[in-house]
């Protein structure tokens, strides 16, 4: 009795973290900066996924648009019209980067959603690079669009002088702080998301151990579906969150006047 008790406790263990680690693709060894893991697989499936989509799935430019053509035409319609009404006209120059970082996270992020896959918008690496990539970007565009001129972004010239110098204090934390919460933000949810869905999950089982799981198990799938479609909604939410950030940091960047 013992034994098939200590069996049933091993079958119901679970972590839930245990899906967002990171694992050589050959082998078990350690890894190291050039090693072939989880992460780079679902990456590059990602960027095919984009390339896919937006490439093969729109070549026939038809009239009547495939499925493929009617997404893409419908992603780009969304980004080209976020980053003007957001940033204006002078962002528009900048659609093909936007248009390539919303489409990669939207993917990376739906493509976590396949059972067994790896949801690479989960870890803190992957997140902080793309948040680093928009900061460094933004900061460049605007020094070099507005010269000494883009320090008058964390000037508030509206406000009373004596106020002048805390307030330009205060922007400039804040500012530096962007990629912090940029980054933390997408990973957070993706993350928070799938923990939650492997936590309930580990109820499932329970019926083939113990007469509460005639009721557990049922109720655990109900909500294992609910908060799947839930993470459908979250996974463009945060791509789109994402992406509508990083029109509001290029807005200050080609004007940042207050």
């Amino acid at each position: 009795m013992a034994t098939e008790a200590h069996g049933a406790e091993d079958s119901l263990a679970f972590h839930p973290m245990d899906q967002f680690m990171v694992k050589p693709l050959f082998g078990d060894g350690p890894v190291a900066w050039y090693t072939p893991t989880n992460v780079t697989l679902w990456m590059a499936l990602t960027v095919l996924a984009v390339i896919l989509l937006l490439v093969i799935g729109t070549r026939r430019r038809a009239v009547i648009p495939s499925r493929s053509q009617s997404i893409a035409e419908m992603a780009y319609g969304l980004v080209h019209k976020m980053i003007e009404d957001v940033s204006g006209k002078d962002g528009l120059k900048y659609f093909p980067y936007i248009m390539t970082l919303f489409m990669f996270i939207l993917l990376a992020n739906m493509l976590g959603l396949l059972p067994g896959a790896f949801t690479t918008t989960s870890h803190l690496a992957v997140t902080v690079v793309l948040a680093l990539f928009v900061f460094i970007s933004v900061t460049v565009i605007g020094f070099v669009k507005n010269g000494a001129h883009f320090l008058e972004l964390f000037w508030v010239s509206s406000a009373p002088l004596a106020l002048r110098p805390i307030l330009a204090l205060i922007e400039v934390i804040s500012y530096f702080v962007r990629p912090v919460s940029h980054s933390i933000r997408l990973m957070g949810n993706m993350m928070a998301g799938h923990a939650v869905i492997k936590v309930f999950a580990a109820f499932a089982p329970l019926v083939l151990f113990s007469a509460v799981g005639i009721a557990v198990t049922p109720l655990s799938i109900l909500a294992i579906t609910a908060i799947y479609a839930l993470e459908l909604l979250v996974a463009f939410i945060q791509a789109y969150v994402f992406t509508i950030l990083t029109c509001v940091y290029l807005k200050d960047a080609l004007h940042p006047a207050h």
